[in-house]
């Protein structure tokens, strides 16, 4: 089992800065921050940009794996955000890993001006979003002509990503998904598969939603002709009502629970002062010592 944490982007630098060394000199073995332009009950909170924050915390880091949870269609094209995802793997030595999701439906959705989609909509958006990255992120040489696509929703007409990746054959992708076309998407293209459990579920109801999801991603891969065991499985397990650094306690019965559902990776959050993810750094002291155990 691997341990993950997520630092919200809302600290000035050199307090972020601590956070992000502290979760290297801790031992997690990935840290993460969400890719939004503002975020629910936190909407009216400080809330800094995604890419360089991520591009200072590789400067500051050296081991570490880091990674946006998620990105989404909502605000980003393909070709400038792949662009920045290149770069962002390179400055940290091919550390990166690029969470991607269909994009929710509060601000970050409405924010430009674009009109409410259906589900089937936001489906399609993010399925031409991830295609499009996946090419992109592979770095055409510089002969080679350029990139393009011209899909429903997104166009690129000879882009040029010239460079050879960090990571071969590109920054791995860790895909959201809850329903069964965003799993194909994630199996095809995944080499993560990361899940929420089931919204509005809380406690045993959730764990229960993350076993069927479980379940219905192995389906999912099998469909399309990949190893469900081939894709990692990361559970966000601050989810159904509960934070897992509530108490060293409540992460250990988490994170043991996930594992015996087949999860390769938990991911929790750094506490925060009050509000959501309120707790204390010293259970994240007390657990930080224990990750070993947890591996």
């Amino acid at each position: 089992m691997r341990c993950g944490i997520t630092i919200l982007p809302q600290d000035p630098w050199p307090e972020a800065r601590r956070k992000w060394t502290a979760a290297e000199e801790y031992g997690f073995d990935t840290a993460w921050t969400y890719d939004h332009l503002s975020w629910r009950t936190l909407a009216d909170e400080p809330w800094h940009a995604t890419v360089p924050t991520l591009t200072a915390a590789a400067i500051a880091t050296n081991r570490i794996r880091l990674g946006a949870i998620v990105a989404s269609p909502n605000f980003r094209h393909p070709v400038p955000f792949a662009k920045e995802i290149a770069t962002l793997d390179d400055i940290s030595g091919g550390r990166f890993r690029l969470g991607i999701g269909a994009g929710g439906t509060g601000f970050d959705a409405f924010v430009l001006g674009v009109p409410e989609l259906s589900p089937r909509e936001r489906h399609e958006r993010f399925s031409e979003f991830v295609s499009g990255l996946d090419l992109l992120l592979r770095h055409e040489l510089p002969d080679s002509g350029g990139v393009s696509f011209d899909g429903d929703w997104f166009t690129a007409s000879k882009a040029r990503m010239v460079g050879i990746p960090a990571q071969h054959p590109r920054v791995p992708f860790v895909v959201a998904a809850n329903g069964p076309k965003g799993m194909r998407v994630a199996a095809e293209y995944g080499q993560g598969w990361v899940t929420t459990g089931r919204d509005g579920a809380v406690g045993e109801e959730w764990w229960t939603s993350v076993g069927d999801l479980t379940r219905r991603f192995e389906e999912a891969a099998l469909s399309v002709g990949a190893d469900p065991l081939g894709v990692d499985r990361y559970l966000m397990i601050d989810a159904g009502g509960s934070y897992a650094l509530e108490s060293v306690g409540r992460f250990e019965d988490t994170a043991g629970r996930a594992a015996d559902l087949g999860f390769t990776d938990v991911i929790t959050h750094w506490p925060r002062t009050e509000g959501i993810y309120a707790g204390s750094e010293r259970v994240l002291d007390e657990v930080a010592a224990r990750l070993p155990r947890l591996r």
